[in-house]
């Protein structure tokens, strides 16, 4: 008591340079964060998005409207945008596509949230009734969506592919995806990608097997091999080396002939012990002994080295072979089988053009999609639009449940809230009706893309799904109607609830403290 009446000053626990924000200003950065994202990617959404020309820090550029490849790129330094870019990886590692509308509903909720704000409702009350509303529209989802057919799951891969720079090869595109993912059990990951750099979209094909870009070792290989007995190996393609190092005195010249012989008939034997199990394919990951290459190669057989664990991995599920450690261990029932191998040799430059193929294996669990398109550029964005489609058909099949797409299943999602929130007493009502009315962006932003006037179609689309046509979406021309637009159940939810999730994080927030004083 008396220290404060001599005046003596306050105990200081922040810097100087900390800057702290409270009250509105807090709400006014989140949504000013949210406003830069849906303000950058709204041109992109849909069959009718544009692109955008990315300048990246080492100097290299990229063309694309793919969400996730944007939002990977951008240097963001604010931390409610690094909510925003977490929550589009989240969504792009569990489903592979819906980035965009993921963070354009995000956007909208925190924009919505910020009105209700403004009105006096208190953020947690934001926070029940958003979660209340999204409770609905997982319901929703969940009653509308549908078995999945060989159609269907087609329609998913061309929704996926349609506005990404593949739209003239969709449906070839979209059934090489579909065939793909069948023969190696839904699973994307087994899934490769090659550009051919050369023709266009519509040349691009699948290959049961794998495309490898290696240097080949000698011009005398062999540079076909039909029916192809293929050997893995982890390690060098040499005889074992010895782990003591040791010196050997050479009295006579002879003596030295006798080691050099002794050390061919060692290699030799290698060789032979190699042929016998029947391989004429021999690929590994380490370096290949030029003594040792040149004896396979004279019975006509095919060695590369200097495989990455992964290529390795992806010849073996090719080809059905059982990948060895040690050669001597190498024997016929750890070889696999490739209908041709085709060593393609490129003019010499400072990059590896050669390419090593193996095609029409029997039972592949890997194959390759092989991209065709002379620009750069362009190759590189319909690989990501294949990526994109192959991830969501995945999920399709997986799941086995598809609901529509156009914005179609958004529509009617927030007329199931709207309804509910009828029966809502308290303000919980405000925050569900807001929440609907962000549903609506994804409508709004498809029919804005086009050209239409989005409040008239909104309105219209709203129309119609009150009348029972629960397919109706927002067509690429801008009308409303039956789009064909398929897409998984599960992408949608996954959207859904992650834009709920972060927005209700961002409301949680009372205060930003900055030690950098910005």
């Amino acid at each position: 008591m008396g220290d404060e009446a001599a005046g003596k000053p306050p105990v200081v626990i922040l810097r100087e340079e900390t800057n702290v924000t409270s009250g509105t200003a807090v709400q006014e950065k989140l949504i000013a964060a949210a406003r830069v994202f849906a303000d950058l990617l709204r041109p992109t959404f849909g069959p009718r998005g544009l692109d955008k020309m990315m300048y990246k820090t080492d100097g290299t550029t990229a063309v694309t409207n793919d969400g996730a490849k944007i939002v990977a790129e951008l240097m963001v330094k604010h931390p409610a945008a690094k909510m925003f870019v977490a929550m589009a990886e989240s969504q792009e590692n569990s489903c592979g596509d819906g980035v965009t509308g993921t963070l354009l509903l995000s956007a909208e909720l925190l924009l919505e949230a910020g009105r209700l704000l403004q009105k006096g409702l208190h953020p947690l009350t934001i926070i029940e009734g958003y979660n209340q509303a999204n409770e609905i529209a997982l319901e929703t989802i969940s009653t509308k969506a549908t078995k999945s057919t060989a159609e269907n799951l087609r329609n998913v891969a061309i929704t996926a592919l349609t506005g990404k720079g593949a739209e003239g090869a969709s449906e070839h595109l979209s059934d090489m995806i579909v065939e793909a993912l069948q023969t190696v059990d839904s699973d994307p990951d087994y899934v490769t990608m090659h550009k051919i750099n050369s023709g266009g979209l519509f040349d691009s094909k699948i290959l049961h097997g794998i495309v490898v870009r290696r240097r080949v070792l000698l011009d005398a290989l062999p540079s076909e091999i039909i029916d192809a007995k293929v050997a893995t190996i982890n390690g060098d393609l040499a005889p074992r080396k010895q782990i003591r190092s040791s010196e050997i005195e050479i009295e006579e010249a002879s003596q030295l002939e006798a080691f050099l012989e002794a050390e061919e008939a060692s290699i030799e034997a290698l060789a032979k012990t190699l042929l016998t199990s029947g391989a004429n394919v021999f690929l590994c990951t380490g370096t290949v002994n030029k003594a040792l290459l040149h004896h396979l190669m004279r019975a006509d057989c095919f060695v590369a080295g200097e495989f990455d664990d992964r290529e390795l991995r992806n010849a073996s599920l090719a080809t059905g072979s059982r990948i060895i450690e040690h050669l001597k261990d190498l024997s016929s029932n750890d070889i696999g089988i490739a209908g041709r191998l085709v060593a393609e040799r490129k003019a010499a430059t400072d990059q590896v053009e050669d390419l090593i193929r193996l095609e029409n294996c029997p039972s592949p669990k890997v194959v390759t999609c092989e991209i065709g398109g002379a620009n750069h550029l362009a190759a590189e964005e319909a690989i990501r639009a294949l990526h994109d489609a192959l991830r969501a058909t995945s999920l399709a099949m997986r799941t086995n449940r598809l609901v529509d797409g156009g914005g179609a299943t958004h529509m009617a999602c927030a007329l199931a809230i709207r309804e509910a929130a009828e029966h809502e007493p308290g303000r919980n009502r405000l925050a569900m009706e807001a929440f609907a009315r962000s549903l609506e962006i994804i409508p709004s932003t498809l029919a804005l893309n086009t050209g239409a006037d989005a409040l008239d179609r909104v309105l219209e689309l709203r129309a119609a799904h009150r009348n029972g046509t629960s397919s109706a979406g927002i067509r690429p021309d801008g009308t409303v109607g039956d789009t064909g637009a398929k897409e998984a159940a599960a992408a949608i939810e996954s959207a859904i609830s992650g834009a709920t999730e972060t927005c209700s994080s961002m409301l949680r927030i009372d205060q930003v403290v900055s030690a950098r004083g910005d």
